[in-house]
């Protein structure tokens, strides 16, 4: 049998529903959650200046998403907007991006999705500008499936309704996708799932990159990658509140 990181998917299953009994992390209001995300995922290399957006749908129907002119390196809870399914802010002084109705229309479109992520990554963006899907070539880039779609109609930014519907469309049910000459784009049913399947993204990207420059080699068989991706299925126990608690010893001030 196939072991995950070394974890047998048994165990994968008996921890995704709990990820730890014991506190792994304080008591987090949902907007602490999001600006978190925010922290980790800049620390991934989605951090292109104040670019990208990340908005989290709750259970009253109203999304909690990052401020335009903030980067999310510097994003505390407080600093978390909230919007209605128009877009409208309901609580903040802080404007949110043009492109927010590129979230929104997903969000709609696909039911099985409350996170939406996008940013101009590091490693993602030099494939999604090579306009080309990068091999997996090890384990850690497994952990969320082979299959990776390249969105390859870029005809300028997302502030239309009319790009970011085609974009939104576009998507499918895909678990996220390169966007050429401009980024990536990640989605998932949680914060949890959401930060799994960018970190794996960024790491097979990565890799795919430092192989191919140092000149090529057998990529994993899809089958085996397959097997892998039992991970995004059943979620990866603490990676989360691991990723959390270094930003939290870093600045605590996030919760503020």
């Amino acid at each position: 049998m196939l072991r995950t990181n070394g974890i047998d998917p048994q165990i994968l299953e008996k921890f995704a529903a709990r990820p730890g009994e014991r506190p792994l992390l304080p008591p987090l209001s949902s907007k602490a959650q999001v600006a978190l995300m925010c922290r980790m995922l800049s620390r991934e290399g989605w951090n292109e200046h104040i670019a990208g957006h990340i908005t989290v749908r709750q259970p009253d129907g109203t999304v909690l998403t990052n401020p335009w002119e903030l980067a999310w390196d510097e994003l505390r809870a407080s600093d978390i907007v909230t919007i209605d399914q128009q877009g409208q802010v309901l609580d903040s002084q802080w404007n949110t991006t043009p492109a927010i109705a590129l979230h929104l229309q997903i969000h709609q479109l696909r039911p099985d999705v409350n996170v939406v992520v996008h940013n101009h990554a590091h490693w993602s963006g030099i494939w999604a500008n090579l306009q080309q899907v990068p091999a997996v070539y090890d384990q850690a880039g497994g952990y969320c499936g082979a299959e990776l779609p390249l969105y390859n109609e870029y005809s300028g930014t997302f502030e239309k309704q009319d790009l970011s519907r085609s974009a939104a469309e576009a998507l499918g049910d895909a678990k996220w996708a390169l966007l050429a000459h401009h980024g990536a784009l990640v989605v998932g049913k949680d914060l949890r799932q959401a930060h799994l399947r960018v970190v794996t993204l960024e790491w097979r990207c990565k890799r795919a990159y430092e192989v191919k420059l140092a000149g090529g080699a057998e990529p994993l068989a899809n089958d085996v990658v397959e097997q892998l991706a039992v991970t995004d299925a059943k979620g990866f126990p603490f990676c989360w509140e691991a990723m959390a608690r270094r930003e939290l010893r870093e600045d605590p001030s996030i919760l503020e």
